[in-house]
């Protein structure tokens, strides 16, 4: 099969032995994102991304790894201009706002009521939706789809890339889901039963692989096994992590190169 843009990353992420092949290609193309928002080609210089970069603002996971990334003056120039936006937004906002008046009734079923998924207001919204919007979340969102879309295109066409999907570790519960949900989409029946076939008893071995692991890294701390062997269990517990969630919590903070 030829090999293309998105088949090498996801050859190579398979190849890493890695507990989650997505987790791996999730953490690539965040780095490269913060690479290309702060790194030494300074694109937040260049103003079709600056513009990008005002509009959609970053989410707290991603603004903690810009601070640590370590370009101080990258950043701060990326904030003066993303607060002109806000500061303009803010003021749009009040002059469109008026509190809701709210009977005695509605107040008392308020009260009761634990259901704050729904605004009830035009500023509670607003700031809601700064808080969920992300350059890098959604570039990583975009380019994900397109990994998801050539994992079938391989599976289906390449079978050196089908048994490296057999003999993987499976994948964290969140990309799971995800790949389950692109195959009941994309998969015509007679293939679908098949990769599901595949797939569900590679989760249950790997999650009991993970649950063995995690057994005897807890035993380790009795005082009867002190002495033996960690066997494979050593890591077991930041594997065990990204199995459940994704992600990679024992990874150090991502700086720059200089």
């Amino acid at each position: 099969m030829k090999e293309e843009l998105y088949n090498i990353p996801l050859t190579d992420a398979f190849q890493a032995e890695d507990e989650c092949p997505f987790c791996f290609v999730e953490r690539k193309l965040e780095e490269h994102t913060l690479d290309f928002v702060l790194g030494p080609g300074a694109s937040y210089m260049e103003d079709d991304v600056r513009a990008e970069t005002d509009s959609f603002g970053f989410c707290r996971a991603h603004y903690k790894k810009m601070y640590e990334y370590g370009n101080r003056l990258g950043t701060g120039l990326i904030l003066k201009t993303h607060f002109q936006k806000l500061n303009k937004e803010l003021d749009e906002q009040i002059k469109m706002f008026a509190p809701s008046r709210t009977s005695l009734m509605g107040r008392l079923k308020g009260r009761k009521s634990q259901d704050t998924a729904a605004e009830r207001t035009s500023l509670g919204a607003w700031a809601n939706s700064r808080e969920k919007s992300c350059y890098i979340c959604n570039f990583y969102k975009n380019t994900y789809q397109r990994y998801l879309d050539t994992f079938f295109e391989m599976y289906r066409k390449d079978p050196a890339f089908k048994e490296l999907f057999l003999k993987s570790k499976g994948f964290c519960i969140p990309h799971f889901g995800d790949l389950s949900e692109e195959a009941d989409r994309v998969l015509p029946d007679k293939e679908k039963k098949a990769f599901f076939d595949q797939l569900l008893p590679l989760m249950k071995k790997n999650l009991e692989r993970l649950y063995n692991d995690l057994d005897w890294f807890c035993d380790k701390f009795d005082y009867r096994f002190k002495d033996a062997d960690w066997k494979t269990s050593k890591d077991a517990l930041q594997r065990g992590m990204q199995k459940a969630a994704g992600g990679y919590p024992a990874d150090p903070p991502y700086t720059s190169a200089k």
